[in-house]
């Protein structure tokens, strides 16, 4: 593919000469536009952003609490065995190991005992205000809450907890259980926020004191601490996301809230313009200067650049020509993505590879023009085959590689026996070469462990063998 450099050359002077230009004109514009873009996008998406990671982290302590709430064993064992302790003891250390949770818990309705993964802990009594939450839980008509605390059994940090109700067969309130996580990940996320965007973040409860902080920081202890703050408390403390904009010692300082209904917290999220006015100032000079210094090497860069470009273009083909499946390297993309998706979604995954027996007898005898016919047959046959979620792709010569998702062995199987099936059977291809075509396939199912190498090595193994021991079926490695 040829490229037209006379094009690079004349948009470079063409926007290096522009640049220049409106570099003094983009001062004073983007002064504006940094005000305009802290308070109706940066601002606003941080808290998106730390809000969509709060939740993510809750997803899944909050179904393994509901998976232990809806447990027939504890159900069982609160209403039948609870005098047996070991055995409840035992379930919450293996979930919490299991699951590598902070901590694990049961409270009983019928003895108010209250046991974790290291035992019986105590009683839970309304006179005891480290027991609060669970009476305050119990007359909730909500059947699950989150809340942040402390636990004076769990260590002096705090804890957040995911709490659910355990009912009985009668839908009665028998117990309540849940896991708890530390907030260490919630410091990390602060400390990001404020390193890499200069942002300040911490939650505040109703009464305006700050919950969560980055720990070792200059945050304030309650937003009462500060006049201008104290000023639009009213306004802060309530539901849904506004931006406020104050001056505090002769400096702007826009501050975005977003109620978290999940921890009945309020986020704050504090930027002052002059971090971010300083570096538009910085921004200027700086592009002035480099401006002036690329006069000399822009294009060559620009050339550098494209023709790099070209040539990943060129290498970055992704579907055969002659079948219009994809290739080979797209398929190795698309396994490896595949791969960390099912590390998270814990999903079933197969791979079939498929060779064409006695190829090239074909081509030796019919020729090569019968043969790639051959070949787009065996494409429009995988495609009518195998389902539209699949992945087929050709992996080069007669060999066709098939990616099944949620699919186990047993899938696989059935797809390899429908394949093997279709092909033989094709009139087509009978009619192509004057008799039946059939293949071979190797199959194998994708292990927790596996990366790409050991699933080729394995698939490829069991096709071998299928090749080797007859032709025309199947071999599972």
């Amino acid at each position: 593919m040829q490229f037209n450099y006379r094009i690079v050359f004349i948009i470079t002077a063409l926007l290096f000469t522009l640049s220049v230009s409106l570099t003094g004109v983009n001062y004073y514009v983007s002064m504006n536009l940094t005000h305009s873009q802290l308070k109706n996008s940066s601002l606003p998406l941080t808290v998106d952003n730390i809000y969509t990671e709060i939740q993510k982290q809750i997803i899944e302590p909050n179904l393994i609490a509901s998976m232990m709430a809806h447990d027939t064993f504890m159900k069982d064992w609160l209403t039948n065995q609870e005098s047996d302790s070991e055995q409840v003891v035992k379930y919450l250390d293996t979930i919490q190991n299991k699951y590598q949770m902070f901590a694990t818990f049961l409270v009983s309705e019928k003895t108010q005992n209250y046991y974790s993964s290291e035992g019986l802990l105590e009683k839970v009594k309304k006179d005891n205000q480290n027991n609060d939450w669970y009476f305050a839980f119990k007359n909730k008509t909500e059947i699950n809450e989150i809340n942040i605390d402390k636990n004076e059994h769990m260590g002096s940090s705090l804890v957040m907890f995911i709490n659910h109700k355990i009912f009985d067969k009668d839908f009665h309130m028998i117990g309540a259980t849940g896991v708890g996580m530390k907030t260490s990940y919630i410091n990390d996320m602060l400390k990001q926020f404020r390193l890499k965007y200069s942002f300040n973040v911490y939650f505040v409860n109703d009464e305006g004191e700050v919950i969560i902080s980055e720990l070792d920081s200059n945050t304030i202890n309650n937003i009462n601490d500060v006049p201008e703050l104290s000023d639009i408390k009213a306004d802060i403390i309530s539901k849904g996301s506004q931006l406020f904009e104050y001056t505090r010692g002769n400096e702007t300082v826009l501050l975005n809230r977003k109620y978290i209904p999940e921890l009945d917290l309020y986020l704050l999220v504090e930027a002052k313009m002059n971090n971010f006015t300083n570096e538009v100032k910085e921004t200027f000079y700086f592009n002035l200067i480099i401006s002036l210094l690329l006069t000399i090497v822009i294009t060559m860069i620009v050339l550098v650049y494209v023709r790099n470009i070209h040539g990943k273009l060129n290498l970055l083909a992704d579907n055969d020509p002659l079948t219009g499946l994809a290739n080979r390297r797209f398929f190795n993309r698309s396994l490896e993505h595949t791969l960390l998706l099912k590390k998270r979604n814990k999903t079933n995954l197969s791979v079939l590879f498929l060779d064409l027996d006695n190829f090239k007898t074909i081509n030796d005898t019919k020729g090569h023009d019968v043969g790639d016919k051959v070949l787009k047959r065996i494409a429009k046959i995988l495609n009518i085959t195998i389902r539209e979620t699949d992945f087929i792709s050709r992996w080069g010569g007669e060999e066709f590689i098939v990616l099944l998702l949620d699919s186990d062995v047993d899938g696989a199987i059935s797809s390899a026996e429908s394949l093997c099936k279709a092909i033989e059977q094709d009139k087509s291809l009978v009619k192509l070469v004057g008799h039946k075509v059939t293949a071979s396939l190797g199959i194998t199912e994708v292990q927790d462990n596996d990366d790409i190498d050991a699933i080729f090595k394995r698939v490829d193994m069991a096709l071998y063998k299928a090749k080797a021991t007859g032709k025309n079926q199947y071999i599972i490695g």
